[in-house]
């Protein structure tokens, strides 16, 4: 797994945060399912990374319902 140290602006996914709508940072980038993910700074990337976690765990604590068809 690559380290964040190791990310590269250039392979993001996007160019502006999806939290504040501003330019992506250099050392604001996550990788999220395989793909490069940039923030506009370190602050919005780890609220991203903790909702992902909160949101990932949920689903490991209950899994989703289905629905049948």
């Amino acid at each position: 797994m690559a380290e964040k140290a190791d990310l590269k602006i250039e392979d993001a996914v996007n160019e502006t945060c999806p939290w504040s709508g501003k330019p992506i940072a250099a050392d604001s980038l996550t990788l999220y399912k395989g793909a490069v993910v940039g923030f506009c700074n370190p602050g919005c990337r780890d609220k991203f990374e903790k909702a992902v976690g909160h949101f990932e765990q949920a689903f490991l604590d209950k899994p989703a319902k289905t629905l049948a068809g």
